[in-house]
């Protein structure tokens, strides 16, 4: 399992959570592909999170699976805008971190060789 963290993004965590829930369980290579062709701004940020936490593991994007995609509040930046008679509003910039964990896929040959080692070391 490999993991990519991406800090401080000019990104509301509401908006990039949605983005982030699409792509948790899928396939890598299918996530960024789908990812691709969204119009959202966090769709970019995650998909080079994805493409790094594959890269960090030295893995393939058609080999691993996005196993965990979270979004994290940041720091929020505060500005403040004029308004009538002499008073003030705030305006709040959120940021946001991304969290990205992929992990390899066991096919079901793998699987069942592992689970035949389990029960016979049980019987022994």
């Amino acid at each position: 399992m490999s993991r990519a963290l991406i800090k401080f993004i000019r990104l509301s965590p509401t908006k990039a959570r949605l983005i982030a829930r699409e792509v948790q369980g899928m396939n890598a290579e299918l996530a960024l592909a789908s990812l691709k062709f969204m119009p959202n701004k966090g769709a970019k940020f995650i998909a080079n999170a994805i493409s790094s936490a594959v890269a960090n593991g030295g893995f393939e994007a058609n080999e691993v699976i996005v196993s965990s995609c979270r979004v994290d509040a940041g720091a929020v930046l505060k500005r403040f805008r004029p308004r009538a008679r002499g008073s003030a509003s705030r305006i709040r910039k959120p940021t946001s971190h991304i969290l990205v964990e992929v992990s390899k896929v066991e096919s079901s040959a793998e699987k069942t060789t592992k689970a035949k080692k389990a029960s016979v070391k049980k019987e022994s």
